[in-house]
């Protein structure tokens, strides 16, 4: 399924971004990509900081291509439109949608869900995510990055 399919389904509105909301994303990438290694605070926190630089990765990426999620399910989305932005591969997208539950876990229903280990792969993976993004980005969309 397309993201134009999923335009008609109502699960995205049509979006015109410009330089200036991709470099206010891209602050809040770095933003938060700095503040996942402090080390003062718990460890669900830093993941859940982490696995907000990755969403916003995918917003970026989703925003670029015209587009902004809308309506339940909204993290679900983002995840899943990496497919057709960044074409991130499936296995890639099935752990961001498990760190998307432990985050969800972490974040609702338990404090000390998180291991030192998922943490440290959470930042790895949401470095990973904002390089492919910004490949992507100056790529397919170099009019959108700063001079």
């Amino acid at each position: 399924m397309s993201l134009t399919e999923w335009l008609k389904n109502g699960w995205l509105l049509e979006h015109e971004t410009s330089r200036q909301e991709i470099g206010h994303l891209l602050k809040l990438i770095d933003r938060d990509l700095k503040d996942c290694g402090n080390a003062s605070l718990s460890l669900d926190w830093r993941f859940n900081i982490a696995y907000n630089a990755a969403l916003q990765s995918a917003n970026l990426a989703l925003a670029a291509s015209g587009f902004r999620a809308r309506g339940e399910a909204h993290h679900h989305r983002v995840i899943h439109s990496l497919e057709h932005t960044i074409k991130l591969e499936a296995k890639r997208i099935a752990r961001f949608d498990a760190f998307r539950k432990k985050r969800n876990a972490s974040e609702y229903d338990r404090a000390g869900a998180v291991s030192e280990k998922e943490l440290g792969e959470m930042i790895s993976f949401a470095a990973d995510i904002k390089e492919l993004a910004m490949a992507w980005m100056l790529k397919s969309h170099p009019q959108l990055m700063a001079d």
